[in-house]
């Protein structure tokens, strides 16, 4: 930490700016060189983190890993998110961000994010050519699961409650919402 205390003006932040912010416990990302701060999720929708955590890393093959935020993943200069969790190739993922798209990033829905998730990180996401993208929401206790189909996402799943969501990427599995909260 090297002490900022304000941004600079008149340009877009990039990634080298991000170092420069405090490690307050926020979480600080970048969209097209603007910068979002989120607050801490509340505990539905860690339970539902941690549990998908130990879902994904149960079934995950030794070339591939499952990392949880805050880790970067860095889709251009100006562009930096931090998805709750990622699977990525291990011959892709750096001690110190991911330069590029995940083979699957997640987002647990919270009322202060749920629109930057579905619609700017979507976004982002898709046009980086991440192959899957998963949005699971604790208030419906649901998954979505989109997958990229010649260069746009595409619903491929969207289960509620007690039903079965089976995936194939970027493995196979098994996910029942409501499993996922403790």
């Amino acid at each position: 930490m090297t002490g900022v205390t304000t941004l600079p003006f008149s340009r877009p932040l990039t990634y080298d700016d991000l170092a420069d912010l405090p490690e307050d416990g926020h979480r600080y990302e970048l969209i097209d060189g603007v910068l979002i701060v989120s607050p801490s999720p509340q505990l539905p929708h860690q339970d539902m983190v941690g549990n998908l955590y130990l879902l994904l890393r149960a079934a995950c093959p030794a070339e591939l890993k499952v990392v949880l935020a805050p880790f970067d993943v860095v889709l251009a200069d100006d562009t930096v998110l931090i998805p709750d969790l990622i699977v990525v190739s291990r011959a892709q993922v750096t001690r110190k961000n991911l330069p590029g798209p995940p083979l699957l990033a997640v987002e647990v829905l919270s009322p202060s994010t749920r629109r930057i998730d579905t619609l700017l990180k979507r976004d982002r996401l898709q046009a980086a050519g991440a192959p899957s993208y998963w949005l699971v929401d604790p208030l419906s206790v649901s998954i979505t699961v989109l997958e990229l189909e010649e260069g746009r996402y595409r619903e491929v799943a969207h289960v509620v409650g007690d039903e079965t969501c089976e995936v194939l990427l970027p493995y196979a599995m098994t996910i029942v919402p409501e499993r996922l909260l403790d």
